[in-house]
């Protein structure tokens, strides 16, 4: 954590929906004009299109039939904490593209599928956001969640992300239902031991629950609307948020839970553990037909989300830009100073 060099970090599984979480951070930088350096996740994997399928057919031929982007053979844990160490010491770093497709590829003249090289991150950059698979993942002899001042987990239930990442991976990259649902598979160890793990250290998560029937989603022919959802929104601190049957308590890891939550407790569910600083009369003011469902727990329409990610994230990016004005000697020009 740094007060000078602030980190966001979103993490989420794949078709979990970090990118529509990242338009709306990229609208609140706009707005309140912070100069935010985005790094992908997918810059940090270990191989390119053509080399991931090579290490997993060696993978296989070895007997290992789960070899994933999930996991850590795939990726640059280590490299991903040092961005974020260097970042936090001195807003400095290094970072890359992956170019997913012929649009991305085409700027700089690449094939899709490929990494550009290892550049420097731009200078004078007010914070770095991190929206990616691993933004909070902690090995053994890595942790990368030591280091970011805001960690957000987007946690869709598991059928309804599966549901988003056939819709996407077949719609906008071409896949069969087949290779989509190997993917799926294949992930499964890893995404048990690397990516559910995560949601346990996260300030925040947001899981979007929905309202209708997804007891089958392979079968499914719609993604469920906003409307059609809730959002289950849990704060682990009051310095950060997580958006979550539908329950309306917090199942990001489901496997240290307890309990299972009842019929009551099911829509969208944002969990406070500790909501001291969190005004709860006015987003429920603010953010009509939502509910508490415990003390520390609001749920909120799933077409409200955005708008609830702004009222809860707006004031604490403030917070932190504030900080670092303090601990660089800044101070905040006054309100009605000309620009």
């Amino acid at each position: 954590m740094s007060a000078k060099h602030p980190i966001i970090a979103v993490t989420g599984s794949s078709g979990a929906g970090t990118s529509s979480i990242t338009r709306t951070f990229q609208y609140i930088f706009l707005r309140d004009g912070v100069n935010a350096v985005i790094v992908e996740g997918d810059s940090f994997h270990r191989f390119d299109r053509a080399g991931m399928k090579a290490a997993m057919a060696e993978a296989a031929r070895q007997g290992n039939n789960h070899f994933s982007h999930f996991g850590r053979e795939a990726n640059l844990f280590e490299e991903l904490e040092a961005l974020f160490r260097v970042y936090g010491e001195s807003g400095g770093g290094r970072s890359r593209k992956y170019l997913h497709n012929e649009e991305e590829a085409a700027p700089y003249r690449q094939p899709p599928g490929t990494f550009t090289q290892w550049e420097d991150l731009p200078a004078n950059t007010d914070l770095l956001y991190y929206e990616g698979l691993h933004g909070a993942v902690a090995t053994g002899d890595v942790d990368v969640a030591r280091h970011p001042d805001l960690m957000i987990g987007v946690v869709p239930i598991i059928n309804l992300e599966w549901i988003q990442k056939l819709h996407r991976d077949k719609v906008t990259r071409g896949y069969s239902q087949e290779a989509v649902v190997d993917t799926i598979l294949r992930r499964m160890p890893d995404y048990v031991n690397y990516i559910v793990p995560q949601f346990s250290r996260t300030h925040i998560n947001f899981q979007r629950v929905p309202t209708v029937d997804t007891s089958n989603p392979f079968i499914a022919r719609w993604i469920p609307t906003a409307d059609e959802s809730f959002v289950v929104v849990r704060f682990a601190n009051p310095k950060g948020i997580n958006f979550q049957r539908v329950p309306t308590v917090d199942t990001s890891n489901p496997f240290i839970a307890r309990w299972i939550p009842t019929a009551d407790e099911s829509f969208v569910v944002v969990r406070f553990a500790n909501p001291k600083g969190i005004n709860f009369p006015y987003l429920l003011s603010m953010l009509h037909d939502s509910f508490m469902s415990r003390p520390n727990i609001i749920v909120v329409p799933g077409g409200k989300m955005e708008l609830a990610m702004q009222l809860i994230l707006t004031p604490m990016i403030l917070q932190l830009m504030d900080i670092r004005r303090r601990a660089l000697g800044v101070r905040a020009a006054p309100k009605n100073a000309p620009a």
